[in-house]
């Protein structure tokens, strides 16, 4: 599953966006690397490395919530509906 959200993060737009290297931040961070390592390794300003981890972090809470209702509807969609008039027998 963590492999379908890095795969539907855009990583060039958000690159673009900030101007760095966005796919080297994710990898330290999964590397365990402080933010304050990532600042003094990479130059980027602190604030410009929260945004880009805050854009990241909303991009996987969407792709979450997504996901979630795509199941829950297939889920209910597999269901019996029951009739009022006809109940199950």
């Amino acid at each position: 599953m963590a492999g379908d959200l890095t795969r539907k993060l855009d990583e060039k737009a958000l690159s673009k966006k900030y101007g760095t290297d966005v796919s080297r931040l994710i990898r330290a961070w999964k590397r365990g690397s402080s933010d304050q390592e990532i600042t003094g390794k990479t130059g980027i300003k602190p604030s410009t490395l929260y945004l880009i981890k805050q854009d990241i972090e909303l991009t996987h809470r969407r792709i979450r919530l997504a996901q979630k209702k795509q199941a829950l509807a297939q889920a209910q969609a597999l269901e019996k509906h029951q009739i009022f008039f006809n109940p199950i027998l």
